[in-house]
């Protein structure tokens, strides 16, 4: 469950339910699902030892939660369209691997190429990315260097959501 501070107010603009209806519904749910997936395949990534803090999973959460000020209409809505949902922001259930959350970050790629302003899918592949380097940051809190399937996983999410 999201903490009041991080529930965006409010929950469903008009805006934001004009801009969810541009996109086909599966559509849609893809591009509010990949945050929460980007942030467990970069939790899975870490070494079991700095995987399972309660600053991780905050960190994730709160760069999530964090698109909401973001200057994009797109990236706003996603975000009030997550915080709306009755469990908050979360995976889908089961947890997809690194290469299946890689393949949702290329459909929402394609999805943002078709459907949104150039601007606004630039601004969504940006936050989608920044959710995994807070994710890292917050697990490599004490200095030490990102582990490394982390920092390919990074990579390979740059590459995609470039």
């Amino acid at each position: 469950m999201p903490r009041a501070s991080s529930t965006p107010q409010p929950a469903r603009s008009r805006a934001a339910q004009r801009i969810a209806r541009s996109f086909p519904p599966d559509q849609w749910r893809t591009l509010m699902r990949l945050p929460a997936e980007v942030m467990i395949a970069t939790i899975n990534a870490l070494p079991s030892d700095r995987r399972r803090t309660v600053p991780v999973g905050l960190a994730g959460l709160d760069a999530i939660a964090a698109g909401r000020g973001f200057d994009s209409d797109l990236v706003r809505a996603v975000v009030a369209a997550i915080y709306a949902e009755p469990e908050g922001p979360q995976a889908a259930e089961p947890a997809l691997d690194q290469q299946q959350v890689l393949a949702e970050c290329r459909r929402a790629a394609a999805i943002l190429r078709e459907y949104a302003d150039p601007g606004d899918a630039a601004v969504y592949r940006h936050w989608a990315r920044q959710v995994a380097v807070r994710v890292c940051a917050a697990a490599d809190a004490n200095g030490d260097p990102i582990a490394a399937p982390a920092q390919g996983l990074l990579d390979e999410l740059a590459a995609v959501l470039s």
